[in-house]
């Protein structure tokens, strides 16, 4: 049989060619145990001569939802967040799900603008790092009906599940980890602190701070506009203008762009890590231990935070017996090169 030229292939031609009825076709697609090894080789083989492809998208149409999972993250350029998109794919992989991944760039509108998009193209569940987690517009998704899911971040409203990183003791750890080195004048390096997670990690910092008894005011905040590599050279060139008896001899930074950033600043200005300015970062992403400063880092369990986040919203999706759960993870302190 041959189709006609411009013409996709369709299920009728497939039909034909293998001389057996729609209904048997519809079976090879969607239920092929219930057709005999050589009617669906029969099939299959006519669906390769024909050049057929399933059309995905009236298949969904039909069924009311679609075979994809969606991410929204905070900051694509960010590796944290790919890093949390890939245990998010593997474990949609395992139930034969796609990822559609968006990037609200740390914008309102744009995500607000994401979440209608996806649920109007019906996907299985929506996973987010949200601008805002207490935001009107996730509690919009959760009346519409779609599955939704918060990830690094924990909300005040417990009705969402939600997965995320105990920022608090993060910062701790980080703090206490300069102390033990001898430490006593420390910078913080990180913001907004309308990120919850900065908020958090600061908070954390600051507690560890009070407990060694050291003057308040030698833990330095150097506050930054954004979580990126230039935010923390610009960082740098503010520490290095300080008046060298206030200057500090360690930074703590929010994250791990931010402390690469403020180590490209200190070996090209000729400063020693860690002798002269020793350097913790958070997130451990895989940049992080392979720094010309092998950096000290603060680690999270990326890609185990976006698999954990991906089974809760598959059973949401799946299971009338769900319950909405809070995970929160525990951080590690990995010491390298930039603090010993």
């Amino acid at each position: 049989m041959v189709v006609q030229q411009g013409r996709s292939a369709s299920v009728k031609d497939v039909a034909a060619a293998a001389g057996v009825s729609l209904g048997t076709v519809s079976n090879v697609l969607n239920r092929p145990a219930r057709v005999s090894t050589a009617t669906r080789t029969r099939v299959l083989d006519a669906m390769a001569e024909l050049g057929f492809v399933r059309n995905e998208s009236a298949r969904q149409l039909r069924s009311g939802t679609s075979r994809t999972l969606a991410y929204v993250m905070l900051d694509a350029g960010n590796p944290f967040f790919t890093d949390v998109a890939q245990g998010i794919e593997s474990a949609a992989a395992d139930v034969d799900l796609s990822l559609l991944l968006c990037n609200s760039g740390n914008g309102p509108a744009r995500e607000r603008a994401h979440l209608v998009l996806l649920q109007q193209q019906r996907v299985q569940g929506i996973l987010i790092t949200p601008v805002d987690p207490d935001s009107e517009v996730l509690r919009e998704v959760r009346r519409h009906g779609t599955p939704l899911v918060i990830v690094d971040r924990i909300g005040d409203d417990q009705s969402f599940c939600s997965v995320a990183v105990d920022d608090f003791l993060g910062g701790r750890l980080a703090v206490e980890h300069l102390l033990d080195r001898g430490h006593t004048r420390v910078a913080f390096i990180g913001g907004p602190t309308t990120l919850g997670q900065v908020r958090e990690r600061l908070e954390g910092a600051r507690a560890a701070w009070a407990a060694s008894g050291l003057p308040e005011e030698d833990l330095v905040v150097v506050p930054t506009s954004a979580l990126v590599v230039n935010e923390g050279r610009e960082a740098g060139q503010r520490l290095a203008g300080l008046p060298q008896r206030r200057r500090p001899t360690a930074a703590f930074c929010a994250n791990d762009l931010l402390a690469l950033g403020l180590l490209q600043h200190a070996i090209g200005s000729g400063v020693r890590v860690p002798e002269e300015l020793a350097i913790v970062g958070y997130d451990d992403i895989e940049f992080a231990g392979a720094a010309g400063v092998p950096l000290s880092s603060v680690r999270q369990p990326r890609q185990e935070l976006g698999s954990t986040a991906a089974r809760l919203v598959l059973d949401e999706a799946s299971n009338p017996d769900h319950e909405h759960q809070q995970v929160l993870f525990t951080p590690e302190l990995v010491a390298r090169a930039s603090t010993l």
